[in-house]
């Protein structure tokens, strides 16, 4: 889940189903937002949050290097909203780092696993309301596609609107396609759902099984998002369950009668797919994998929310997964 600083939800009208009854799980979704507003919503990362992980992978600045995309107007930063997710992977044993310039072979070389999180073209840095075009050109998709295809590893964050059209391209490149809107479960929480195992929305994975010596992960906390369809070959880990609906907005945040509602029943939140050497992993949403403070009362909201008490064991293994450690 992510706000610009400058949001404004606008109107909030009460959006009919064909038969002209409201839909249930709106309300829900407006109070939540009306509860929050534009500017007491801001997201703020929470420097005082310590992931806990189990024994390191590796000794301290020995693992592979990681490098979090900040050239494209990402929302998340390591000195910001995703500062959390770079301490996690430094207390694994990971050498993380921030990249600001464009993907090239070269700036590639020596990386082990690319990070983009969050991703805007400069149209939308400051307004959110489409069009969404790219933030990528073609020639730094097909750098990374072909730096994957030859033993790299890519892990593609793409929120709600209007994260997923920015990331549109580079997540069709590996057969992802987005939906550049609003997943919302049929309670119409917004705020946090508990994905879980014993639901299906947790599938088997050696990520989320934990092999012979590690737990299994049984439940994994979001926060909003959007939903994708996966390219064959590729397992969803993260699955939604029936009537869970993407909201489509013109402009994010801002929904009406008329906002277009597509049925994602079935559709993923996470998924990882083997390509050529390499490996991806793409997720549609972004708090998970970070630990923050929102609204006026600095709610938890990531991986220190307690209700995602699993959630920094699945980043961790999923990264471990993606890099081909253990």
């Amino acid at each position: 889940m992510a706000r610009p600083s400058s949001a404004s939800p606008g109107r909030a009208f009460l959006p009919r189903s064909g038969n002209g009854r409201s839909v249930p799980w709106l309300p829900v979704l407006l109070l939540t937002l009306a509860a929050t507003g534009p500017l007491a919503a801001q997201q703020l990362g929470d420097s005082a949050f310590v992931p806990e992980i189990g024994s390191p992978a590796f000794d301290r600045g020995t693992g592979p290097r990681v490098v979090l995309d900040e050239a494209h107007a990402n929302f998340h930063t390591l000195s910001g909203r995703f500062q959390a997710f770079g301490r996690l992977l430094t207390l694994d044993g990971f050498v993380v780092e921030a990249g600001r310039t464009p993907f090239t072979p070269e700036s590639l070389e020596d990386v082990d696993l690319l990070v983009v999180a969050n991703a805007l073209s400069r149209r939308n840095e400051d307004d959110w309301s489409l069009p969404t075009p790219s933030a990528f050109t073609p020639a730094e998709i097909s750098a990374v596609h072909t730096w994957v295809e030859g033993g790299g590893a890519l892990l593609l964050i793409a929120d709600h609107m209007p994260f997923p059209g920015a990331a549109a391209d580079l997540g069709r490149a590996f057969g992802f396609s987005f939906s550049n809107g609003f997943a919302m479960d049929p309670g119409g929480r917004g705020g946090v759902v508990v994905l879980r195992r014993a639901d299906g929305g947790v599938a088997d994975h050696p990520i989320t099984t934990g092999g012979d010596r590690d737990e299994p992960i049984d439940s994994v906390a979001v926060f909003t998002g959007q939903a994708f369809r996966s390219p064959p070959g590729a397992v969803d880990l993260l699955v939604l369950s029936d009537g869970w609906v993407s909201l489509v907005p013109d402009t994010a945040w801002q929904f009406h009668a008329s906002t277009p509602r597509v049925d994602v029943s079935g559709w993923a939140q996470g998924s990882v797919l083997e390509v050529g050497r390499g490996r991806v992993a793409v997720f549609g949403e972004a708090a998970m994998f970070t630990a923050q403070r929102a609204g006026p009362g600095g709610a938890a909201m990531g991986m220190n929310a307690p209700q995602a008490h699993q959630n920094a064991r699945f980043v961790a293994r999923l990264v471990r997964w993606l890099t081909r450690t253990r």
